[in-house]
């Protein structure tokens, strides 16, 4: 039987490498459902190619732009209720939505009772408590597609053996050995130069200043059902080693392979089952150096903060996912600087309030109020 799926943000990176993964193995999905911002040659041509029967945009002009090009057959959807629509009426949904706009999909998937391949971790930070109630859904199942947790997933132990900690890697972004005067200058240009992984301008800037890293730490929290100490974040510039699992016993389980995407991609489109295209294989044949240390805190204030907002709970680690998007999005208008950007999430977070988050309508409120203060702080700092 033919496993349907719906990509939601299938322009991206993300999007455009499952669609790979599919494309190697069109005897086993069918695309359903595909979602984009806005309406461009890529996702016409993707329309084109996969013959969805749901195709989801921003808004009403590009919803006129793409039903001009495409066949009348396909429904045209838009915004948040037509994520929801995409995201249930799938087999798998791989949620790939970029930044607190993914929380739609998320939750509408699982409501639905619905595998979720999870791309998107702001949905999960922002929103954990309510996340947990319709994960109880019969059939609901995320199967992360992070890297990172994606390699806990396949190391985390099946038999109820007791693990003592999770170790997240990072690459340590491409800022890791520079001089530390030098960072005060670091261009947009610059920090959109990972060293080891192609991806959108967000995450990446994100990985240059670690707080990605804290994001993940935080959604392992969320997703693994373990206290933030046992989670540890070790640098490793190979990006071989993905994370690691360490039982109480000292045993260390890790999951090895090439940086490639699509392996994550492919274990969560296929599981329980693996798909037999190795994309990422390593060959042990020839020479690997293998290198761990400790994060720079000082140098990547962010994955501190992170875990501060990760031990606060709550509607801490939402505020920070927003205040942090406020603070990218200036840095690439560059309207702020790259050491400004832990500064300005700093400060918001000084100014954060805990809430309970009862449901998406607060979360949405948190989110909303983080962003405000936000911008606030940037404006005060770009006076002369």
């Amino acid at each position: 039987m033919t496993t349907t799926v719906s990509v939601l943000g299938s322009t991206g990176s993300i999007g455009t490498q499952t669609l790979d993964v599919i494309d190697h193995h069109v005897d086993r999905f069918s695309v359903e459902a595909l979602a984009a911002g806005r309406c461009s040659d890529l996702l016409v041509a993707q329309v084109e190619r996969w013959r969805p029967s749901v195709v989801v945009v921003a808004n009403e002009v590009e919803r006129n732009l793409l039903a001009a090009r495409i066949d009348p057959g396909v429904d045209v959807l838009v915004g948040p209720s037509g994520l929801e629509v995409a995201a249930s009426s799938s087999d798998v949904a791989v949620n790939a939505v970029m930044g607190f706009a993914g929380l739609p999909v998320t939750v509408a998937a699982l409501r639905a009772g619905r595998r979720l391949a999870l791309a998107n971790k702001e949905s999960l930070i922002a929103a954990a408590p309510v996340v947990a109630r319709v994960r109880e859904t019969p059939g609901a199942l995320i199967v992360p597609v992070d890297s990172e947790h994606c390699a806990i997933h396949q190391c985390l132990p099946r038999d109820g053996a007791q693990l003592s900690r999770l170790i997240l890697t990072a690459s340590g972004g491409p800022f890791r050995d520079v001089p530390e005067e030098r960072l005060a200058t670091i261009t947009v240009a610059e920090a959109l130069e990972h060293p080891t992984w192609s991806m959108g301008p967000k995450i990446t800037i994100d990985s240059s200043t670690l707080m990605n890293k804290g994001l993940e730490v935080i959604e392992a929290q969320a997703l693994f059902g373990v206290e933030i100490n046992q989670i540890d974040v070790v640098v490793h510039p190979q990006s071989i080693v993905h994370s690691m699992v360490e039982m109480v016993d000292g045993s260390t389980i890790a999951q090895l392979s090439l940086p490639d995407m699509r392996l994550p991609i492919s274990y969560a489109l296929g599981y329980p089952d693996r798909l037999d295209v190795a994309f990422g294989a390593l060959d042990l044949t020839k020479p690997m150096s293998l290198d761990f240390g400790p994060p720079d805190l000082d140098r990547f204030p962010c994955l501190s903060l992170a875990y501060e907002a990760g031990r606060l709970a709550g509607a801490a680690p939402a505020w920070l996912s927003a205040a942090n998007e406020v603070a990218v999005e200036a840095f690439l208008d560059e309207r702020i600087s790259w050491k400004g950007i832990a500064d300005v999430v700093a400060e918001a977070m000084e100014r954060f309030s805990q809430v309970d988050l009862v449901d998406v309508g607060t979360v949405l409120v948190v989110d909303a109020e983080a962003r405000d203060v936000t911008s606030g702080i940037i404006r005060e700092r770009m006076v002369p």
